[in-house]
């Protein structure tokens, strides 16, 4: 009969010397910690705990296992099993099988300890590129905002460790696939790591482990706050076009509101989830500052961006469906802001009424709308026509990328001067410049630039505009008579037409017309 030998949660495949053995495994292995390769045949580099309550042959709580070594294999499958994710491994020296102990045998614990530093044998394996590159299929800049509160207490904030691990390893973290960062509510948030700090899931997992519970009240309408706001910069390693989520682990509920962190988020283009845990029982809810938390701060209170686990226990079925939503980047509704997803065409009036230093007021004003948008190939774009009785496109959306260009385009163009008609520039403009966008992603919007009385019909070329899909805003100046202004303006009207006697009044409309903006692309979403 084989002796069995007492191993440790991590001892590998490779660490034994028998072509057959008999290990005895310890209860309580961090699941998440394991690393295991394949499935049914496990690569030897893989744990073999891990390995033997992947296949079933053992639950958690530790038991026998015999392991027999195969020769190298190429090609060992991922498989999600008994709440351990394999990952995939192209080729390995060799490969080992576990099956259980029959009752038979005479189980010795001997508790010799198993040196783990034993050179392998074989050929050291290539290492394979795509586990470095990471899931491709899933794309996402993720913050895990952990519940640091005494809310939480320390026993169950490590099991939130570990289930953040879990989560962190089945996304497949890497430089090509999903990036995670972690930030901690309690009292005061603190971000204990960057999106940039850690591009594989092994560093994750170690980071993660190393984090230490804080306590204080839940304060993460704070957090939220902090986190949309600071977490996802270019500096700190957000990229561009990536969708940028914030998962919010919540147990119980919080102490502060998180309403105005919910906006401020949605404006941020930040795509919030809240996974809450032992929600308020009946008796609590008199505790709670606002009962329809989870909906004030989700991306869309479609039910999609909220998660329910009944407790920190158990939570190994949570992890897939979670990954799976954050993965699911067609559904990230918030991904998409008034900032970077529009196109604005200016229709600019270059009638000699204007004048020379009045048309240079009048860039001013385009180029400070323009500047408060994320121009660029897949953001927001920009395009001008300056019209007397003649149009002419000065540059259309596609010409400049990025927002030095269009800046130094509005700064370039030259005052025409000669007669007013709006209602053919507004056709001229439909058709040349909104015309080559109209199936693109972006929401479109005109605004109508103008110091006068215009020479022809207005009404049915901004009904034209409107019908086409795009919102007019007039903008008048001097002696614009409020009629026409009204008629080409989107409904409703109140709101999207604009008037101010001198042209050094048009600076002070810049914010409101910026707002109106976002305002109607939030509404347009819903």
């Amino acid at each position: 009969s084989l002796a069995s030998t007492a191993i440790t949660c991590f001892t590998r495949g490779l660490d034994l010397r028998k072509g057959t053995e008999d290990v005895l495994c310890p209860a309580n292995c961090p699941l998440w910690q394991f690393y295991v390769f394949g499935d049914g045949v496990y690569a030897s580099l893989s744990s073999i705990c891990g390995a033997a309550i992947h296949r079933g042959v053992i639950t958690n709580a530790g038991g026998a296992v015999r392991v027999q070594t195969l020769p190298g294999q190429e090609n060992y499958p991922a498989v999600n099993a008994n709440g351990i994710q394999s990952q995939v491994l192209s080729r390995w020296a060799s490969s080992f099988t576990v099956t259980p102990v029959t009752k038979d045998t005479a189980l010795e614990a001997v508790g010799r300890s198993v040196s783990t530093a034993r050179p392998s044998t074989g050929k050291r394996p290539k290492k394979t590129p795509d586990k470095k590159a990471g899931n491709k299929d899933c794309k996402a800049d993720i913050a895990f905002l952990i519940d640091g509160s005494y809310n939480i207490g320390q026993r169950r904030f490590n099991l939130q460790k570990n289930f953040v691990g879990k989560v962190a390893v089945m996304l497949g973290i890497g430089i090509e696939g999903p990036h995670v960062g972690v930030v901690q509510a309690s009292e005061h948030p603190k971000i204990e790591f960057y999106l940039k700090n850690f591009t594989a899931a092994k560093e994750v997992l170690f980071a993660i482990k190393e984090l230490g519970f804080r306590g204080g009240n839940s304060n993460t309408g704070k957090a939220l706050k902090h986190t949309a706001q600071k977490f996802f910069s270019l500096e700190n390693g957000a990229r561009k076009g990536i969708p940028k989520i914030i998962v919010v682990f919540l147990d119980g509920w919080p102490s502060d509101d998180l309403e105005e962190a919910g906006i401020v988020a949605r404006e941020f283009g930040v795509n919030v989830f809240i996974v809450s845990v032992a929600k308020p029982t009946t008796e609590e809810l008199g505790m709670v500052q606002d009962i329809g938390f989870v909906d004030k701060a989700v991306c869309r209170s479609n039910g999609f961006f909220s998660y329910q686990m009944p407790t920190w226990f158990g939570t190994t079925k949570y992890v897939k469906p979670l990954v799976q939503k954050l993965c699911s980047h067609e559904q990230m509704m918030c991904s998409k802001t008034c900032y970077n997803s529009i196109n604005i065409g200016f229709l600019i009036d270059g009638s000699s009424s204007v004048g020379e230093s009045n048309f240079r007021l009048m860039l001013d004003f385009v180029s400070n709308i323009a500047k408060a948008f994320e121009i660029s190939d897949i953001g927001s774009k920009v395009a001008a026509v300056q019209f007397t009785y003649d149009q002419r496109t000065e540059f259309g959306f596609t010409d400049y990328v990025t927002k030095e260009k269009v800046l130094s385009a509005i700064r370039n163009i030259r005052y025409m001067s000669g007669g007013t008609a709006t209602g053919d520039a507004i056709s001229f403009t439909i058709r040349n410049v909104f015309g080559p966008v109209k199936d693109g992603p972006n929401k479109n919007f005109l605004i109508v630039l103008t110091d006068g009385q215009s020479y022809d019909d207005v009404r049915g070329p901004a009904a034209a505009a409107q019908k086409a899909g795009i919102t007019v805003f007039s903008v008048g100046v001097a002696w614009a008579p409020l009629d026409d202004l009204k008629d080409m303006a989107s409904e409703p009207r109140e709101s999207h037409t604009f008037f101010t006697r001198e042209f050094t009044g048009l600076e002070q409309m810049v914010p409101d017309i910026i707002r109106s903006i976002c305002k109607d692309f939030l509404d347009s979403k819903q």
